[in-house]
């Protein structure tokens, strides 16, 4: 016969297994949820997986952002990717006036992206392609923008987007993974037009 003592300790252990049951379900949900948002974050921010740049494009745009994007687009024009350069240039430049130095055989030309954002820029793209006939273009962006900047312009502008990537420094990396998960699901979940 069981004593009301042995009963309580009974359930005392029972309602400890399923504690312990409870909180390893938990820490094994948990595990799984990080395990997958690193590997998304290596797949649309680290290493975006995109087609090759072609050998001519009609343009190549350089998006306003960090990391130098003013020497990748350069270089690809000094190498004749496209005859036009097209720079987005960011609001605290708005005011110099300033833009990409000359480079020979190519016309270079400069926009404040309204709004100010990558939706923006590729509104843009899409009404200076409209209007000069382009049916490719290479953008030119840091690593992690690449897979958003591309989609982005993709919605609007309906011809051939690559993406040539530049470097960001180590130390921008966590605030740029945050912001580009913050962007990318408003750019998937709720700004789905261009």
């Amino acid at each position: 016969m069981i004593t009301a003592a042995g009963r309580s300790r009974i359930a005392s252990r029972a309602d400890s297994l399923d504690r312990l049951r409870r909180r390893r379900r938990t820490i094994a949900l948990l595990a799984i949820a990080a395990l997958l948002l690193s590997g998304m974050t290596a797949r649309l921010f680290v290493w975006p997986e995109l087609p090759s740049l072609p050998s001519r494009a009609d343009a190549i745009v350089e998006l306003g952002g960090p990391g130098n994007r003013d020497g990748a687009a350069l270089t690809l024009a000094r190498e004749h990717e496209a005859l036009i350069l097209v720079q987005s240039t960011v609001a605290a430049e708005a005011g110099t006036d300033t833009c990409l130095p000359p480079v020979k055989d190519v016309t270079i030309l400069c926009f404040n992206a309204d709004p100010p954002t990558t939706r923006g820029e590729a509104r843009y793209i899409a009404t200076l392609a409209a209007e000069r006939g382009w049916r490719s273009v290479i953008l030119v962006t840091s690593r992690d923008h690449a897979w958003r900047a591309r989609l982005r312009v993709e919605r609007c502008f309906h011809g051939d987007v690559y993406v040539s990537m530049t470097p960001l420094p180590v130390w921008a990396w966590p605030r740029q993974i945050a912001y580009q998960w913050a962007a990318t699901a408003k750019a998937v979940l709720l700004e789905r037009e261009c």
